[in-house]
Formats: C-alpha cells, sequence, structure tokens
C-alpha cells in the first residue's frame, strides 16, 4: 500500500504485471486528481536493461490498459530517432513510459519541457534490476533519480541481490521499504522443470558438437525451439554463417545488428518455432520466448548468474525444456561455481566422419574477415575471464587452437596497442601488426 519494496524474483514468473497493475492504479488514481492539462505528467516510469525487455513491457502494458481509455503506453529506447522520439511523446497520449536508462536520460538532459513532465512521477520501478547494474547504468540510474520528484513510490526487481543491486537500493528506495523475496532460501535458482547437462569436448570440435546436439534434438522433437548461447557477436555470427550453410532453420541477434532487425528477428522467433536462434548476450535477460525447447551455450558464461538466465529462457511458466552447457577440459573450473545445481555429466555424442567433413567444408566457406574479427572477440573475451587469462602463455596456445579449428592456418595479428592493453605483449603465439 504505498510503501517502497525490494522484489526478489526469477524471470519467467510474470513479474511484469506485478508492476504493471499497481503502474496503472497509480495513474488512474493521480488522473483523477489532477486536473491541470497545461502540461501532461507521466505518472508510472519503468526501467529496464534492454531494449528488447522494453519492447516486451510495453506491450504487455498496452494489453492491460486497452480498457482504460485516456492512458497511454509510451516506450524510450535506443536505436530509434530521438527527433521522432520527441514528437511521439508530445503528440500521444503517455502517462506510463517503459525505457531504457540511456535514451531517457538523453531526453531529461536535453529538454527541458520533458523534465517538467516527470515531476509528476507516482511510482518509479527497476526492472531486472541487478542486470541494468552488469550493464554499467549505474551513474545513469543515480541521474535519473535524481530528476525525479522524492514523494514517489519506487518498486526494484532483481533476480539477485548481490551488493551492488543493495546500493542502488538505498539510493532510490525509501528507508522503511518492504523485502520480498520469491526466490526463498535454499530454494533452486533455475527452473526446476529444465534437465540440465554438461558436455566436456575438446574445444577444436565445439562447432561440430552444436550441429550435432541440434541434430539429435531436431529428429526428437517435431515442434523444436533452440536457443544457443555463444561467447561473443563474433562468435555468434560465425557459428549462425556455418549453421545457415549447414541448412538449418537459423536466425541470428547480437550487438553488431541494428537494433530494427534485432526486433524482428526476436518478434519472429518468439512467434514460431521449428527454428534456431544463435545469439550472445544480448536477448538473454527477461525477453520471453515461450516454449523454448533446448538452451546450449557454447563456452564458458561469464558467470553464474548469466548461467542461471540463460537457462531461464526454457522451462518457463512451468514448461518443460533443456538445458546444455558445452565446455572445453580448461573450462571445467566453472562448474565450481554451478555445483549447487541440478547440473550432471553427459556422455559425449560420437561425430562420425562423414558428419565432421560436412561441418569442416561449412567452416571454410566463412569469409576470412569473420574469422579474424571472431579470433580477436575470442581472444578479448577469455582474457577478461580471470580463471583463464592468467595464464597468458596457455591462453595464446589456446586462442591459435581456436584459431585452427575454424579455418584459419596461423593467428591473424593484433595492433601493438591491443596487445599492450590486454598483456598479451611478448607472449609466445601472439602476433604483432607490423
Amino acid at each position: 500500500a504505498g510503501k517502497d519494496v525490494l522484489v526478489k524474483a526469477k524471470t519467467g514468473t510474470g513479474k511484469s504485471v506485478a508492476f504493471l497493475l499497481p503502474a496503472i492504479e497509480s495513474v488512474l488514481n493521480a488522473m483523477k486528481s489532477h486536473t491541470n492539462h497545461r502540461v501532461s505528467p507521466i505518472f508510472a516510469l519503468v526501467l529496464c536493461p534492454t531494449r528488447e525487455l522494453a519492447v516486451q513491457v510495453t506491450a504487455e502494458a498496452n494489453v492491460l490498459v486497452k480498457y482504460h481509455h485516456g492512458v497511454g503506453v509510451q516506450s524510450l529506447i535506443g536505436g530509434t530517432r530521438f527527433k521522432l522520439d520527441q514528437r511521439r511523446l508530445e503528440s500521444d497520449p503517455c502517462q506510463i513510459l517503459v525505457a531504457t536508462p540511456g535514451r531517457l536520460l538523453d531526453h531529461i538532459e536535453n529538454r527541458s519541457s520533458f523534465s517538467v513532465r516527470l515531476m509528476g512521477l507516482k511510482l518509479l520501478v527497476l526492472d531486472e534490476a541487478d542486470h541494468l547494474l552488469d550493464l554499467g547504468f549505474r551513474k545513469d540510474i543515480e541521474k535519473i533519480a535524481d530528476s525525479l520528484p522524492r514523494q514517489r513510490q519506487t518498486l526494484l526487481f532483481s533476480a539477485t541481490v548481490p551488493k551492488e543491486v543493495r546500493r542502488v537500493s538505498q539510493m532510490v528506495l525509501n528507508k522503511d521499504h518492504v523485502f520480498v523475496d520469491t526466490v526463498g532460501l535454499g530454494a533452486v535458482e533455475t527452473p526446476t522443470k529444465v534437465q540440465q547437462q554438461y558436455l566436456v569436448v575438446p574445444h577444436e570440435l565445439h562447432f561440430h558438437m552444436v550441429h550435432r546436439l541440434l541434430r539429435e534434438h531436431i529428429d526428437q522433437e517435431v515442434d523444436y525451439k533452440v536457443i544457443v548461447f555463444c561467447t561473443t557477436a563474433m562468435v555468434t555470427e560465425f557459428m549462425y554463417i556455418m549453421l545457415r550453410d549447414l541448412k538449418l532453420n537459423v536466425r541470428e541477434i547480437h550487438s553488431r545488428k541494428p537494433q530494427l532487425y534485432r526486433t524482428r528477428i526476436s518478434e519472429e522467433f518468439r512467434d514460431s518455432n521449428r527454428l534456431i536462434l544463435v545469439t550472445s548476450d544480448v536477448s538473454t535477460r527477461g525477453v520471453n520466448y515461450p516454449d523454448v525447447t533446448l538452451v546450449i551455450q557454447a563456452g564458458v558464461p561469464p558467470g553464474r548468474e548469466h548461467y542461471i538466465h540463460r537457462l531461464g529462457r526454457t522451462g518457463r511458466e512451468g514448461k518443460s525444456g533443456k538445458g546444455i552447457l558445452l565446455i572445453a577440459p580448461w573450462e571445467e573450473y566453472f562448474l565450481k561455481e554451478i555445483h549447487d545445481l541440478p547440473i550432471q555429466k553427459a556422455p559425449v555424442p560420437q561425430i562420425d566422419q562423414e558428419m565432421k567433413q560436412k561441418v569442416d567444408d561449412s567452416i571454410k566457406i566463412v569469409d576470412m574477415s569473420i574469422k579474424e574479427a571472431a579470433y580477436h572477440a575470442w581472444l578479448g573475451y577469455y582474457n577478461s575471464i580471470a580463471d583463464i587469462s592468467r595464464d597468458k602463455v596457455m591462453l595464446a596456445d589456446l586462442a591459435s587452437r581456436f584459431g585452427v579449428s575454424i579455418g584459419m592456418e596461423k593467428p591473424p595479428t593484433l595492433f601493438r596497442k591491443t596487445a599492450f592493453k590486454m598483456g598479451l605483449k611478448g607472449v609466445p603465439g601472439i602476433r604483432i601488426r607490423k
């Protein structure tokens, strides 16, 4: 009843309705008492970490306000034209605004009239707060909070509550806020109906193994719907081109793709089955793709939370699903981070010679520029993981072997400055651009 709340809740549990209903209620109450029509205030603001999630929350809100005439929902996300946003906000009703922090801040800092509209705010929601902070939005959130009225209600939702989230909660929530834990102590953080397995396979065979697992799953599941998570955007692109050449029905979403393209693919994948989506971490969080039958994580995730969130794309709303983590022997350290989850080691399926040859042929057709970019991205990714980057000589050797596995005789060169920044200058196996 009007109190600030910190809610610990998993994704896929219908939490957006939990904040959209109070948002609509606060808007309806505020509209009754608000009669000054010179400025039309924004009464409820929802901050989301990604554009995909903001689009989804906006769509859900629109369904809920269908019968409340005069209540308008709008979104402010990057990747659209600033001027168009501005016109839309001025011409169409907007009492509920769903936004990503960066774009919202642009509008706050550039338009005094926009800041005035926010002065009537009654409810602020931070959705997936842990992810907002993972993406480095802390400063933006602080600036946004500073430009909002102190007299407001704030709801903060987060799947995990690490100290960063606590710090932000102290800044945006009242001292007497309520903590609601829907996950529960000792509760399993992953969906219970998802069968979790891991496979330890030499890194050189990861692409072959993904193909093998997909083929097997397609044979077993008539209405298959699979997400394959890769370590980086460029490795995603490489995987996509290879699988497409192997005649699988694949789509790709990653940060190198323009926003309109990503939205289109995201919607297509949501609304169909018999489809495989290859992606990096852009689309892991909160986006609701119904009926995903399998999630494959190829290569070690950046951390435990990422593993859990990616897995959370399947087994949503009580349905069953399957998750496979594919790691190389030198990535087994990660198992310590998820040892308390119900994950089991699976026997490694055989890859026959004919199938291996097929995959090798498809790897050959990928353009060399993409292979080089994938090598650089791969090196950057594993260099940022403490457990692996400690031993630079081993890292350089693994990177060279990765290069060979994607059809490069010798690793591409690095700029001197890049090598220096990564701590790889003078490391055997790292080639510097002359």
